[in-house]
């Protein structure tokens, strides 16, 4: 159980006395240039010690985190291995390199185009960031929402940097991609005469959030998982993509696959390959904790740039405002933003609120950020410091029982610790929890190098430097199946010449000859958290 420092326990008291004054009083928003001000002197994406400058490849001059470069301009696995490309073991029309959400998606439309279908992750089909996703998804398919609103409030929320063709249909199959996972079996919250429930997130105008509880990326995970395996398209888990094959003219031609039990190596021919590898949470960029699953090391990224590909946006992060803080156990877990849509505050050590709950993610994060680093409002934990969000307002404002309703999973979640967030505030702090940037690509979800598409976490452009709530799951599903079905209509027009890793070698030399090796292993497949010596 947990137990609460003398600091926390003063503190938490301070919380319980200001409740009362604090419930129903409308916490400001910020304007344009007081959020400008916080994200320029908290948000982490502006520490400029944090970059790097790009040596080689299609961005050569931009500037990435250090822990990206180091893969990006890293040494890839098969220059040290003998590899026959001659005879593959696999030989299909579509291989989705990624088992989550999006590359479920997109083996599902692919499978529906009558295309071969080959899904290989390096963990089991299923464990990626979409099923730990909680919050919802979005969809404007409400009397009184539009695709257009729904267009502004998400490239207001990316900074208007967003890349217009990718947002245009985001939003514009929003509706029909709910449709689609509904007739699928996801079991949204739904009134008792089947209308869906729906909620705001940060940075929405309108309630489009579209929700299976607190369980919402697992529910629809579920649902995906049992799609793709009940067609019997072939799934190969614990098995990672190491390197992109390319044919004699230059396209993209398969995957180097290596077994992570055996460290077997096998040669997958593919006529289209779409990448699905999702996030980067696991490289704990600047020392942040993470939400993402034990995967998510950039693997998509780096492969696709050694083959060619363009990156847009890779500086951007985003770092979720409610990572548990306390206990130690679940440190930098993701607190889905519903909680503060259904009323919960983010409060100080004096119990004072000190942003609007539903400012946008980053605009959030960096408020809490400063209330800690410069205000002095933060409360020390065991592994750094955190503020309260005060959830006891929720059942104050939506009456009691809505935790359990609602919210389940972050009930059970804290209550394993002895803490009843019915009764008790939590501890937060922000957590690395979203690539904003990634590979570039064309409205048919394909990159600049022939053959070679990506869908869902690893696309760049979607959401522009920051994405809001509910928008990951709906990408993952519009541009996974958008990325299946175009893959699998090019596959039935390519033929392929024969296969080489001449560019692995040529980038190795560029790499060398720029004096830029890091000589780190690339892609990095899995963290390290070996104790180090002393």
């Amino acid at each position: 159980m947990y137990q609460y420092t003398e600091e926390q326990l003063i503190s938490m008291k301070k919380v319980e006395e200001t409740r009362a004054s604090r419930f129903g009083a409308a916490i400001p928003r910020m304007s344009a240039d007081q959020k400008e001000e916080v994200l320029a002197s908290f948000h982490p994406d502006y520490i400029s010690t944090a970059y790097e400058e790009l040596k080689v490849g299609k961005n050569k001059g931009g500037k990435v985190l250090h822990e990206l470069a180091a893969l990006l301009q890293g040494r890839s696995r098969v220059l040290d291995l003998s590899i026959d490309l001659s005879s593959p073991d696999y030989d299909v029309d579509v291989l989705v390199i990624g088992g989550g959400g999006a590359g479920a998606a997109a083996a599902i439309e692919a499978d529906n185009s009558g295309a071969n279908v080959m899904i290989v992750t390096k963990l089991r089909l299923g464990d990626a960031n979409t099923a730990m996703a909680e919050g919802g998804i979005q969809a404007a398919d409400k009397p009184n929402d539009s695709p257009a609103i729904h267009y502004l409030d998400a490239l207001g929320g990316g900074h208007f940097k967003n890349k217009p063709e990718l947002l245009y249909k985001l939003v514009n199959e929003a509706p029909e991609a709910i449709l689609w996972l509904n007739n699928l079996g996801v079991m949204f919250d739904k009134e008792a005469d089947g209308t869906m429930v729906t909620t705001h997130g940060g940075g929405t105008s309108r309630k489009r959030m579209h929700a299976c509880r607190d369980y919402s990326g697992s529910e629809i995970m579920r649902t995906l998982r049992d799609e793709v395996l009940n067609r019997g398209i072939t799934v190969v888990d614990f098995t990672s993509a190491i390197e992109l094959i390319k044919d004699t003219d230059g396209k993209i031609a398969g995957a180097v696959l290596m077994n992570m039990e055996t460290k077997e190596i096998l040669v997958a021919r593919a006529k289209t390959v779409v990448i699905a590898t999702g996030g980067a949470g696991r490289l704990h960029y600047q020392g942040f904790p993470t939400s993402n699953h034990y995967g998510a090391t950039a693997d998509g990224l780096v492969l696709g740039y050694r083959a060619g590909a363009k990156l847009l946006y890779p500086e951007t992060l985003q770092y979720h405002p409610t990572g548990a803080a306390a206990p130690t156990q679940i440190y930098g877990a993701l607190v889905t933003e519903k909680v503060r849509s259904l009323g919960a505050q983010l409060v100080n050590k004096d119990g004072i609120a000190f942003v609007n709950p539903l400012e946008t993610r980053d605009v959030t994060a960096s408020s809490i950020i400063r209330e800690c680093k410069q205000n002095g409002g933060g409360i020390t934990t065991t592994d750094g410091e955190g503020v309260w969000l005060d959830t006891p307002l929720i059942e104050m404002v939506n009456g009691e029982g809505t935790i359990e309703k609602r919210i389940p999973a972050m009930l059970r979640m804290f209550g394993k610790y002895g803490i009843d967030i019915r009764k008790e505030p939590i501890l937060v702090y922000p957590t690395l929890h979203y690539q904003n940037g990634g590979l570039d690509i064309s409205a048919n979800g394909m990159t600049c190098v022939e053959n070679l598409y990506v869908a869902g976490e690893a696309v760049g452009g979607i959401h522009g430097t920051n994405r809001l709530m509910g928008n990951s799951l709906l990408d993952i599903i519009v541009f996974g199946r958008n990325a299946g079905k175009e893959a699998g209509e090019k596959s039935k027009s390519v033929q392929l010449k024969a296969l080489t890793l001449q560019h692995v070698e040529d980038f190795e030399q560029e790499l060398k000859t720029a004096g830029a090796a890091s000589g780190e292993a690339s892609p990095k497949l899995l963290p390290d958290y070996k104790r180090k010596a002393n």
